[in-house]
């Protein structure tokens, strides 16, 4: 746990099925005073854990195995319409990024990473 006060320990939940890619997002949001609660590899474990820890921001790739995260966010916002959900997906998927906007997403972050551009886009979607 960060107890860097800086974002009011705003949590979020990572996911994607590649580790690298959550540790990266981990560190990145840690650092800057985010609290972390819970990471999950694909979009079944998400919403389980969605479930667990409600955190106020959910952060989930678009691909991955045994729930992708279209379907993902869609359980999410299910259970709680409320719930602040910002897509990952890599560079030229446009239609992606639309589908997922037309789902509910607040915004997408673009693989690969600009640390200032994921940090600029959770403080917004956590602000609104």
């Amino acid at each position: 746990m960060n107890n860097n006060p800086t974002q009011n320990s705003k949590t979020i939940m990572i996911v994607d099925d590649e580790l690298f890619f959550r540790k990266l997002l981990r560190n990145l949001l840690t650092e800057k005073g985010f609290t972390v609660v819970a990471e999950a590899a694909d979009g079944v474990e998400a919403v389980e854990k969605y479930s667990l820890h409600r955190p106020e921001l959910s952060i989930l790739d678009i691909y991955m195995p045994h729930k992708n995260g279209f379907d993902a966010t869609r359980d999410i916002l299910s259970m709680n319409p409320k719930a602040k959900v910002v897509i990952c997906s890599g560079l030229g998927y446009d239609e992606d990024v639309k589908a997922a906007l037309s789902l509910g997403a607040k915004d997408v972050i673009l693989k690969p990473f600009i640390p200032h551009e994921v940090i600029e886009i959770v403080s917004r979607v956590l602000a609104e």
